[in-house]
């Protein structure tokens, strides 16, 4: 296929004279001078020129490197040896294009919000609790990589080792959307760490993701159905975090939903944060009431144990991980555990919207 055929085939995917139509349109809005006064319009037009401007990039940049590979390939049949360059931009290209098509499948109502992720080990002791801080860990890179804002408004450290919970905030660009994919019971199998003996143990822990929720969303939270207690903060921060009653701690009567904050020196501020992380899960509440005949949706609060993880993460006798919803397996398991886990969210994306799985595909396993 010859470069031209290529690049009108991508101008049809992505519509990039539409996309720059509506964006002169916007622009001409942006430019009154009346445009500032309604800060609320003034927000969401700008977030939607954001939008905008990333999908006429994202069309560009597709454009350009069909016609970079088209070229390499030019070359490679008039005799030149450029297999490495071309097996080079093959890859970049499918990873751009996984990357687009994920953000296309995110059109829920929440996709594009914030997250808050909370992560609990399950039964196991050390063990699984050390595998709750490697799973923190993960999405801590994972926002790193994407260039994401993530915060740790709540740490409980383990006996000895890892974490007994742990509650992270997440801001960026359909970060809710893209980590629902994590949402249930992971498990790893490894030669513990801890055994004397060397032996293999699996551990399990379980994440959970709820949507940061805006102010515009009425969350009716009366003062009479809150306990507010206040203690000292457990975790490193200085001496003042220590020796002040700092950290807060919400509990919600009518529904038993509990949340602390304790990573700010500031009463005040982890008073706030608290109060962000309870609106959050209660919106998630009453979402799950109206979802409670989704069988999917109960499939993510089965107990922390044997039989019910979505995904293996294994390291002894072998070394994979493995989504059990979409069967893609990958071999890379120190990539993943480094952070890069956009390859097993947009495969969750994909089966979630088609009902498609991997099947047996394996990304880079051993021989």
């Amino acid at each position: 296929m010859r470069s031209g055929s290529k690049v009108k085939l991508c101008g049809a995917i992505f519509d990039a004279p539409a996309k720059q139509k509506e964006l002169s349109k916007l622009e001409v809005e942006i430019g009154d001078p009346d445009f500032w006064s309604q800060p609320e319009r003034s927000q969401r037009l700008m977030q939607q020129r954001k939008r905008l401007e990333e999908a006429i990039q994202s069309s560009n940049s597709v454009v350009s490197a069909t016609s970079d590979i088209d070229t390499l390939f030019e070359l490679a049949r008039e005799g030149e040896n450029v297999n490495g360059e071309l097996e080079r931009e093959i890859r970049a290209f499918q990873s751009r294009l996984e990357e687009i098509e994920t953000g296309m499948l995110l059109s829920g109502e929440n996709d594009k919000r914030d997250a808050i992720v909370t992560i609990h080990p399950g039964a196991g002791g050390t063990e699984s609790q050390d595998w709750a801080e490697m799973l923190l860990r993960m999405y801590l890179r994972w926002a790193e990589r994407h260039k994401f804002e993530a915060v740790i408004t709540d740490r409980l450290e383990g006996e000895g080792a890892g974490i007994k919970s742990a509650t992270v905030e997440i801001n960026g660009e359909n970060v809710y959307g893209q980590l629902q994919s994590e949402v249930g019971v992971h498990r790893l199998v490894r030669i513990s760490p801890f055994d004397a003996n060397a032996r293999r143990h699996t551990s399990f822990a379980s994440v959970f993701v709820y949507p940061q929720i805006d102010e515009d969303i009425n969350i009716d939270i009366k003062p009479e159905d809150l306990k507010i207690d206040v203690f000292r903060a457990s975790g490193a921060g200085g001496q003042h975090v220590n020796r002040t009653e700092s950290a807060v701690r919400f509990t919600h009567l009518p529904t038993g939903i509990v949340v602390q904050c304790q990573n700010e020196r500031s009463q005040h501020k982890n008073r706030a944060s608290a109060m962000k992380q309870l609106r959050a899960k209660l919106y998630e509440y009453e979402m799950e009431k109206k979802r409670a005949a989704d069988a999917k949706l109960e499939e993510t609060k089965l107990e922390i144990n044997f039989g019910s993880q979505i995904r293996s993460y294994v390291l002894a006798p072998y070394r994979m991980v493995k989504d059990h919803r979409t069967k893609l397996a990958i071999g890379d398991v120190d990539r993943v555990l480094d952070g890069d886990i956009d390859s097993l969210i947009h495969a969750y994306l994909v089966w979630r919207k088609t009902g498609k799985t991997a099947g047996d595909t394996k990304e880079d396993l051993p021989e």
